[in-house]
């Protein structure tokens, strides 16, 4: 998969691994949609780039967990490019939360971004993939998708949500040659991170993770997870017995 000429919409570019993923392929001669609520961050970052992006970007504003505001600016990407090729459903939340301080509007607010946020995309580029017989879905989860980890329910339900539901997707969009890609990093220095008051092992700048990401969707390939020894520990974890699990995450 070559990036060259082709049209690529990337969620959750103001920041993260979203702006690392913009910045690197904003180098290349390609149409580039960058979405974020905080779009005048990702206007910022783009003028004081250098070199100069080469890539010809339209950035939008949107809450990828708002229905609407999807549909909105679908609409606006078309008026200005004839299709898409490939979607990097980037855009997501997390914050951790005890059970003494318990609100169901946090968890309306991860899945609204980590789940819906992919799935509201999905819906509006379908038509258009099914018709052209061709594109690309790019979505990213986490490897916290495995296990509900103390204080972070949430988050590790919502993304092992979007987990399987695009792996659904992608065994469903085969015969058609829509590929799908599911994206799970451990933990990568980002502004969501850097709000975590625990360990965070192997932890990799945005930068790296990037790297990673874009040679794996040139690659094709299904599952892009990262780093190995973190990928090593999620496996070993998800199948421990219930009570060495319990104990563990005391």
């Amino acid at each position: 998969m070559d990036f060259e000429n082709k049209t690529i919409l990337l969620t959750g570019a103001s920041t993260g691994i979203g702006k690392e993923v913009a910045v690197a392929l904003s180098k290349i001669n390609c149409n580039l949609i960058l979405v974020a609520r905080r779009v005048e961050v990702i206007n910022e970052y783009l003028l004081n780039l250098s070199p100069k992006p080469v890539a010809d970007i339209l950035t939008l504003k949107c809450d990828v967990s708002k229905k609407d505001e999807v549909s909105s600016t679908f609409n606006k990407v078309k008026e200005k490019f004839r299709s898409i090729d490939v979607a990097i459903l980037n855009a997501g939340f997390g914050e951790n939360m005890k059970v003494t301080n318990y609100k169901s509007e946090l968890a309306e607010t991860i899945f609204g971004a980590n789940v819906f946020g992919i799935i509201y995309w999905v819906e509006q580029l379908l038509p258009e993939f099914l018709k052209q017989r061709d594109g690309m879905i790019v979505g990213v989860s986490s490897l916290a998708d495995n296990r509900g980890f103390s204080g972070s329910g949430f988050y590790c339900a919502s993304k092992a949500a979007a987990s399987i539901y695009l792996e659904g997707l992608r065994v469903e969009l085969k015969p058609y040659n829509v590929k799908v890609i599911t994206v799970k990093p451990g933990f990568v220095k980002t502004p969501m991170t850097d709000k975590n008051n625990f360990e965070m092992p192997f932890i990799m700048e945005a930068k790296k993770a990037a790297k990673i990401i874009l040679n794996g969707i040139r690659k094709e390939k299904r599952i892009i997870q990262f780093p190995f020894l973190t990928v090593l520990g999620s496996k070993v974890i998800s199948i421990l017995p219930e009570w060495i699990f319990e104990k563990l995450g005391k």
